[in-house]
């Protein structure tokens, strides 16, 4: 069996922003010479997200507005957490849209659904994070 790594590497220019990595990731599964396997893709900080979907922007916007609904910014005030930070809303939201996908690989490709991509959420941004692709197979 192999194993492949690579890290990406994330600053924002916003606070909150979805960023397309479908294609990074797949270049990374062509890198690693899996031909039939899996790819773990893993945000490595806890107010961030990787998630699949799809890359339309009304859905984009939804995503914002449905996320702040759930877990509001502001008032700071209103969260406990941030009495140390201010990014209690940010832990809330990556919790609800999730730490981590896998992806099958089949005949050297990432094996996605018609609509589906992966995207990498930002929730606290304007500081450098990553993400881990992480693949087996052979």
């Amino acid at each position: 069996m192999k194993t492949f790594r690579r890290e990406l590497y994330f600053q924002t220019e916003k606070r909150r922003q979805l960023i397309n990595i479908t294609d990074q990731v797949a270049e990374a599964v062509k890198d690693s010479g899996v031909s039939e396997g899996l790819v773990l893709v893993n945000a490595m900080h806890i107010t961030a997200s990787v998630f699949i979907n799809d890359d339309e922007s009304g859905l984009h916007h939804d995503f914002e507005v449905w996320l702040e609904r759930l877990a509001p910014e502001k008032p700071y005030s209103q969260y406990r957490h941030n009495g140390f930070e201010d990014n209690a809303d940010a832990h809330l939201k990556r919790t609800v849209m999730g730490r981590e996908t896998v992806v099958a690989i089949s005949g050297g490709k990432l094996d996605l659904g018609p609509w589906e991509q992966i995207f990498y959420g930002e929730f606290d941004g304007k500081r450098r994070k990553r993400v881990l692709i992480k693949i087996i197979g052979e």
